[in-house]
C-alpha cells in the first residue's frame, strides 16, 4: 500500500493515519445518487459540503482514486490568495468592468471565508491572514510591479500597495515590494483532510481507492463498476487530463516544493517575515513561499518538465535539478537562513486551461458539471468554485452564479505533438527570458513569443 505520508511535508505532519476509506459496496453501486463528484480535493469537498448544508437530504457520493487530499489540495504552497489566473485587465476586456469588479471582490472575500469555514468546521489548519509580499529585485521586476498595481487599480476593490525597501522583506537586491493583504497561510493537508472528515460527519460518502475510468450523462464507470446519478461533477483539476472526455481540456503542469528544517525566530525577525505572510517576486518563472507554523520555510516554483501525452506519474513529483535550483534561489534571496538543511522535497500537478481562465459550469441538458482551471491559485478559488457549483446544482440564482467564471468555456489544448512542443517551449522559454530580462532590465523577445502559452 502507498505510504501517503511520504507525499509531502504536509502529509507527513498529519496526526491521522491516512488509512483509505472503503471502496464502493455492491449496495452503493446499485444506489441512484443525486450527485456524484469525481475527485476528493478542495473543489469536490467544498461542493459536497455546500450541497448538504443547503439541502441535507441530497445523496452525495465522492469518488477518489487514492485518498482525499492526495493531489494538489494536499501538496500546494499553502496560500489562500485572492489571485485569479486571468488578470483584471483580461477580465475587463472579456467581461467588462462590472463583472471584473465582482470577480475580484469575490476572490478577496474568499480569503477570510476559508478561515471562517475552517473555524466553523473545527479544522485547525494553521490559518493566519498576513497578506503576501511580491518582491522587486531587478529593474524588470519594477516594471512588472508597476503594471500589476495599475492592473489592480482598474476596479474599485481594495488594491495592493507599494512598499519601500525599508518597509518590506529584507531580501538580497530588494528594491521594494507590492503588498496585498488578501492572502493567508495555511497547512493545506490539514485543511483538505479536515474537510473530508467534515464530509463524513455530514453523511457524504467518500469512496477511496476507487478510480474513475470514464463518464457520460448519468453514469460514472469506476474500477469497481458503474455508478448512476442525476448530476455528475468533474472536480479532478489537473487529473482530468487522464480521462477520455477531457483529455485536452487541461494541461497537467508540475510544480515542485522544498522545505527547510525549523529555523529560529531570530532568522525570521532578520528577514521581517511574520507568521501568516507569504512571499514571491516578479520573475516570470513562478516562485512562492511561506513561513510554516513550525518555523520552516516552505518554498516552491515551476520549471519541471511537461510529459508527452499529459502523462502523470509519481516519479515526476521529484526532479533533483529543480530542487537544487529552488534551494539556490531561496538561499540567494534570504542569506539570513545560512546553511539551513532542506529536509523535505515534493511535487505534484496542477491544471492549466488553454486560456488560463478558471471556470465553473453545469450543463442542464446532460447533468454534467465542472469546476477548475486554477493554474496554481486554487486554494481560495476552489472554495468559491465549490460553493458556486453547489448553487448551480440546486438551481439557485445567487451573486456567485452571476460571476464571470460561470459558464466560461476554455478552448482545448492542441493535440500531440503540438501540445508537447508548446508546453516545453514555454517552460524553457520562461526560465531563459528571466535570465535575459534580469540582465537587460527590459522585456525580452522570448517573453513576447511565449505569452500566448503562459497566460500573459
Amino acid at each position: 500500500m502507498t505510504d501517503y505520508r511520504r507525499l509531502s511535508l504536509w502529509h507527513e505532519g498529519l496526526s491521522e493515519n491516512l488509512t483509505p476509506r472503503p471502496g464502493l459496496s455492491p449496495a452503493e453501486r446499485s444506489t441512484h445518487w443525486d450527485v456524484i463528484i469525481m475527485g476528493a480535493g478542495y473543489t469536490g469537498l467544498w461542493t459536497a459540503l455546500s450541497l448538504v448544508e443547503q439541502s441535507p437530504a441530497t445523496k452525495v457520493l465522492i469518488l477518489e482514486k487514492e485518498i482525499a487530499g492526495f493531489g494538489a489540495s494536499g501538496r500546494n504552497g499553502g496560500w489562500v490568495s485572492a489571485l485569479f489566473p486571468a488578470s483584471t485587465s483580461a477580465l475587463i476586456n472579456r467581461h467588462g468592468v462590472e463583472q471584473a469588479t465582482a470577480m475580484r471582490q469575490a476572490m478577496v472575500d474568499c480569503v477570510p471565508s476559508v478561515g471562517a469555514w475552517a473555524s466553523k468546521l473545527d479544522i485547525d489548519c494553521d490559518f493566519v491572514q498576513g497578506g503576501t509580499t511580491s518582491l522587486v529585485r531587478a529593474d524588470i521586476h519594477r516594471q512588472r510591479a508597476q503594471a500589476s498595481l495599475k492592473d489592480a487599480s482598474m476596479t474599485p476593490v481594495d488594491s495592493p500597495e507599494w512598499k519601500d525597501p525599508a518597509d518590506t522583506l529584507q531580501a538580497t537586491h530588494a528594491q521594494g515590494a507590492v503588498f496585498d493583504p488578501a492572502c493567508a497561510r495555511i497547512h493545506p493537508a490539514k485543511l483538505v483532510r479536515g474537510l473530508a472528515s467534515s464530509a463524513d460527519k455530514a453523511g457524504i460518502r467518500i469512496a477511496e481507492h476507487t478510480a474513475v475510468l470514464d463518464y457520460r450523462p448519468g453514469v460514472v464507470t469506476t474500477t469497481s463498476g458503474d455508478v448512476h446519478g442525476d448530476i455528475i461533477i468533474d472536480a479532478m483539476e489537473g487529473y482530468r487530463s487522464q480521462l477520455r472526455p477531457t483529455k485536452r481540456a487541461s494541461l497537467p503542469l508540475y510544480s515542485l516544493m522544498i522545505a527547510t528544517e525549523p529555523l529560529p525566530d531570530s532568522v525570521f525577525d532578520a528577514i521581517g517575515l511574520p507568521h501568516g505572510m507569504t512571499f514571491a517576486d516578479f520573475r516570470s518563472l513562478v516562485i512562492y513561499g511561506q513561513r510554516t507554523a513550525d518555523n520552516r520555510i516552505a518554498f516552491g516554483g515551476r520549471g519541471a518538465p511537461y510529459h508527452w501525452g499529459s502523462t502523470i506519474s509519481p516519479e515526476f513529483d521529484r526532479v533533483p535539478r529543480v530542487f537544487h535550483a529552488l534551494e539556490a534561489t531561496l538561499k540567494e534571496m534570504f542569506p539570513q537562513i545560512g546553511d539551513a538543511w532542506i529536509t523535505h522535497t515534493w511535487g505534484g500537478v496542477l491544471g492549466v486551461p488553454r486560456d488560463w481562465h478558471a471556470s465553473v459550469s453545469l450543463d442542464s441538458a446532460t447533468g454534467i458539471g465542472r469546476a477548475g482551471g486554477y493554474v496554481g491559485d486554487g486554494v481560495g478559488l476552489s472554495h468559491l468554485a465549490g460553493f458556486t457549483l453547489a448553487d448551480l446544482v440546486l438551481g439557485k440564482s445567487t451573486p456567485r452564479t452571476a460571476l464571470p467564471f460561470v459558464g466560461h468555456r476554455s478552448p482545448n489544448w492542441e493535440p500531440e505533438p503540438l501540445r508537447y512542443l508548446g508546453a516545453t517551449a514555454a517552460i524553457i522559454g520562461v526560465d531563459l527570458a528571466d535570465r535575459i530580462e534580469e540582465r537587460t532590465g527590459n522585456r525580452s523577445l522570448i517573453s513576447r513569443l511565449i505569452a500566448p502559452l503562459t497566460g500573459h
